[in-house]
Formats: C-alpha cells, structure tokens, sequence
C-alpha cells in the first residue's frame, strides 16, 4: 500500500450557505473510484465530525464542485457537484447544489477558464447533475 501523499490544488469557497473544495476536473484523479477516494480522504469523511480533513461535519460543509473548461457551444465550464457524506464514505452526484453553482463563476474566473471583463463577466455554467445550463453573473 502506498502511504505517500500527492498535492492537488483546490479552492475552499463558501457559496450561498454552503461551504465546499472546488477543484479543477484536470488535477483530479479520472478515474471515479480514486476521485471519490481522494475527495473521502480530503473532507476527513466517514467521520461525523470530519476532524482529519476539510469537511465541516456537516453535509452543508461537505460539498464539492468538479470545473471544467467546457466544449458545448454557448457554454463556459462544466460544473459537476459531489456531496461528501460526513457519516458514510460515499461520495453522490444523484443532487445539485445551487449554493456550490454560486461560487462556480468565481471559481473560473480565478482559475483562467474564463476571462474576466471590465465590470460583470457572465459565466456560462453546464451543470452536469441535472443536465442543465445556468449563467451566474
């Protein structure tokens, strides 16, 4: 078993009343067995106080966004929400997380997928959960 431990970027964001890692969908493992097992180890999940990761305790505290520069036309980023569960290593993407999308138009700018713009930039969001579009401002 390898021990070692491997640095991966991220983002810790509140959006709306949710808290959550936002990661870039590059710096993630592909495969979804090794995301889903890194994101476990990174909120400190199953643990219900989430003491040895980033999670709050909470499944408000414990919610992640995957970015991605999108290829749809009219589109921006691919957003796909992952709620942690504090009290069980699972990691769903059967919900969306409209407080998590709040902070996705952020998140991209900062990351460069989006160029900011004097003023307002629209940020077109794909949201992979409910196969739905959204623009955050």
């Amino acid at each position: 078993m390898n021990n070692s431990q491997v640095a991966i970027p991220c983002v810790v964001m509140r959006g709306g009343t949710s808290k959550g890692l936002y990661f870039l969908a590059s710096d993630l493992p592909a495969d979804r067995a090794a995301r889903d097992t890194f994101l476990l180890a990174a909120m400190g999940s199953p643990d219900v106080r989430e003491i040895d990761g980033m999670g709050g305790g909470h499944p408000l505290t414990s919610k992640v966004a995957v970015v991605s520069k999108s290829e749809r036309d009219g589109i921006d980023v691919d957003y796909l929400f992952l709620q942690v569960w504090p009290d069980r290593a699972e990691v769903s993407d059967q919900q969306n997380c409209g407080n998590i999308l709040a902070g996705v138009g952020p998140f991209a700018i900062e990351k460069g997928l989006v160029p900011a713009a004097d003023g307002v930039t629209p940020v077109a969001i794909y949201m992979e959960n409910t196969d739905s579009k959204a623009t955050a401002f």
